[in-house]
């Protein structure tokens, strides 16, 4: 018997040809040819010292000897394949990725909070944040840009599975020097339809939300269309134009006093916030998803009066 160690391909066909009954079956089992199968156990029985197959037209039978080593091999086996498995298992988790599109209003005041505690929970996971409007999230949802994503949209694509992780309002709010400030009535849908807006562009969740919401409504052309909830908000506090944006991204400004929220007369701009994929959702992106969840389901902070004069 030598003291050389028996590979591990060798064992396995010791395996494969127990299994099949056949060492020409073994060998295509594990996509090797039969000439190099058969030096491949006769090198592993002058190893070991020891017959190990039978061989005959009929087929391949191990010997007494060959029937307690091969059990000896399969644990060997499966234990290669159990360290393969765990080391790759490792290898992903260190370097495991999270591929995230969200929307802006979704990004600039959700988005933190839940990638801080996510840190918490999977130190080890990259995040890459993409902030895009709602349009270009689905975009990249359908074409594998993002492992999940995050919009505002009334509506979305058939195709893409969604699950709700809040809930949002729209707020008209104007500067505290426009006439609006100072209306002792709310606006009707009608005043709001009729009256050219600060808006954000085509595609994004807060448009496309409040064209849902007047849609029963002719809308006139916007004052002025911008691409960011910051430009939007700057606007209106000028005194350019009534805008229309997410209670998140201007309930500061209306606290300070640099906006006023104005009501309107039997609308309620309320939307609804979700989480978007397609297929099953990776291993990181279900985990960040469960944190957004436990995170959004604790009682919300007091929102700031609406109205002012």
């Amino acid at each position: 018997m030598s003291d050389a160690r028996p590979e591990l391909e060798h064992l396995r066909l010791l395996v494969a040809i127990s299994d099949h009954e056949s060492l020409g079956a073994a060998s295509r089992a594990l996509g090797i040819a039969q000439p190099n199968a058969s030096r491949s156990l006769r090198r592993l029985e002058r190893q070991l010292g020891l017959s190990l197959v039978l061989r005959s037209p009929t087929g391949s039978r191990l010997t007494p000897q060959g029937a307690v080593v091969v059990h000896w091999a399969r644990e060997v086996v499966e234990a290669a394949e159990r360290l393969v498995a765990g080391a790759k298992a490792l290898s992903a988790e260190a370097n495991a990725s999270l591929a995230v599109s969200a929307s802006m209003t979704v990004a600039e005041h959700l988005v933190p909070t839940w990638l801080s505690e996510f840190r918490t929970v999977d130190p080890p996971v990259r995040v890459n944040l993409k902030v895009c409007n709602s349009r270009e999230v689905f975009e990249r949802i359908q074409h594998g840009g993002c492992d999940l994503g995050f919009v505002e949209s009334p509506t979305v694509p058939r195709g893409i599975r969604w699950t709700v992780v809040g809930q949002d309002e729209l707020l008209v709010v104007v500067a505290p020097t426009h006439p609006w400030s100072r209306r002792r009535r709310p606006l009707t849908p009608e005043e709001l339809a009729a009256t050219p807006l600060v808006v954000r562009e085509v595609g994004s969740g807060t448009r496309v939300s409040l064209e849902h919401h007047l849609t029963d409504h002719r809308l006139v052309e916007p004052a002025v269309e911008l691409s960011s909830n910051a430009a939007v908000k700057v606007m209106a506090a000028s005194g350019a134009a009534p805008a229309v944006l997410s209670r998140l991204a201007v309930a500061q400004a209306i606290e300070v006093g640099e906006l006023v929220a104005v009501p309107v007369e039997g609308l309620r701009l309320s939307r609804r916030l979700r989480a978007v994929w397609r297929g099953d959702l990776t291993p990181p992106a279900a985990e960040f998803l469960a944190v957004v969840r436990a995170r959004q389901a604790r009682p919300a902070p007091a929102a700031p009066a609406r109205g002012g004069g």
